[in-house]
């Protein structure tokens, strides 16, 4: 049976995106951190909504004019469209493990936008 947190990508220079589940309207996808952040001043400004599970780990996640909310496990959070937000920073000694459900039909992956 598929498990989230085993077995988990080695440490890498990149963030690990896995695909769990696809369908119209909706993406499923695991993400591994090691340390890793959204570059500097960069931000996403997705055209769909996306909610966000930390599982593992800690994290930073700015969000504009709201500041920074820091997420440690079973924290989530709710990113309407068009929310402007960056990961300021991940927990550089340990794995965080974030489950990340996108949903809207405007979705990277689902019509080639990203």
């Amino acid at each position: 049976m598929p498990n989230l947190l085993s077995p988990l990508p080695p440490r890498s220079i990149d963030e690990a995106f896995t695909e769990i589940l696809t369908r119209p309207g909706i993406r499923i996808e695991r993400i591994v951190s090691w340390g890793q952040a959204t570059p500097e001043g960069e931000w996403y400004d997705q055209g769909w909504d996306e909610w966000v599970l930390l599982l593992t780990g800690s994290a930073g996640l700015l969000i504009e004019g709201q500041g920074e909310t820091v997420l440690g496990p079973g924290d989530h959070v709710m990113l309407p469209a068009r929310l402007r937000h960056r990961v300021s920073w991940t927990d550089d000694h340990q794995p965080t493990v974030w489950l990340a459900v996108h949903l809207g039909t405007e979705m990277a992956g689902s019509d080639g936008a990203g």
